[in-house]
């Protein structure tokens, strides 16, 4: 009876090692408010399809921003689905173009320091595999002014 139970387990250990976990797709999804959101799905290729989020904060004293331009790595593959949300969660009307590695969001509406801070969603954009990290360059444009002026990076971390 022993040496039954024994095989058995043996079995099931060695049944539980050689399956392989290329099959194995993660989802985070715990409904909490976040500066970065990614929900993923693996593909063979070395590339996840992935929804990249981040807030950029409007300064109270500032003059109001008639674009944002986001300098993507080349790790990624970009796409021009992408919603922008006010504080209150309200979306903003955009202009999207995409040229090479830089995405150009117009604001036909400019926003204005009644408006706190912006959610970007960049939905629909594969994310290579193979690198830990990807890194997002941002400036802005004001009313007025055609100077890119540089407010900060957006990281975002592989799975």
């Amino acid at each position: 009876m022993k040496r039954t139970l024994i095989y058995a387990a043996v079995c099931s250990l060695a049944t539980t090692a050689l399956i392989s976990p290329d099959y194995a797709n993660a989802k985070i999804d715990n409904n909490k408010v976040a500066s970065i959101e990614n929900n993923m799905q693996s593909t063979p290729a070395g590339w996840q399809l992935v929804k990249l989020a981040f807030q950029l904060h409007v300064p109270k004293k500032g003059k109001s921003l008639s674009q944002l331009i986001i300098d993507a790595p080349s790790t990624v593959a970009i796409s021009n689905d992408i919603d922008v949300l006010d504080d209150k969660g309200q979306k903003i009307k955009i202009n999207v173009s995409l040229n090479s590695r830089r995405i150009f969001i117009d604001f036909p509406e400019p926003v204005t320091s009644s408006t706190t801070k912006l959610l970007i969603n960049l939905n629909k954009v594969y994310q290579s595999t193979l690198d830990s990290t990807s890194i997002f360059h941002l400036f802005v444009k004001v009313v007025g002014s055609d100077t890119e002026i540089p407010v900060g990076v957006a990281q975002f971390l592989t799975f």
